[in-house]
């Protein structure tokens, strides 16, 4: 019982001390500039057809991107399907930085 209760407080202490890897907003600025200014604009505002990506959580964002590339979020609409094939392209580490960038232009 003592073994496994020393076992959970030095998982517990590595845990804490593990690096965390906050994401890069200079990727995300990149990225965007490469992948998603034409159609949500420099200010990621969008217009008609695309949405204002600024308004929405780092959260929101990738629960979004996460469902564009699940198939969750697939609406015949060509914008949508613009969407999910640019979704798709994304590593998880794109979507962080993206969702880091966009959060800046608020």
């Amino acid at each position: 019982m003592i073994e496994s209760r020393i076992l959970l407080l030095l998982v517990a202490g590595a845990l804490a001390c593990a690096p965390t890897y906050a994401a890069d907003v200079a990727a995300g600025k990149a990225k965007a500039e490469e992948v998603c200014v034409d159609c949500h604009g420099d200010d990621g505002k969008g217009d008609d057809e695309s949405p204002d990506i600024v308004k929405i959580t780092e959260k929101e964002f990738v629960t979004a991107m996460q469902e564009f590339q699940n198939g969750k979020r697939n609406d015949p609409a060509k914008m949508a399907q613009k969407m999910v094939r640019e979704a798709k392209k994304l590593s998880a580490a794109d979507i962080a930085n993206l969702a880091a960038y966009y959060e800046t232009l608020k």
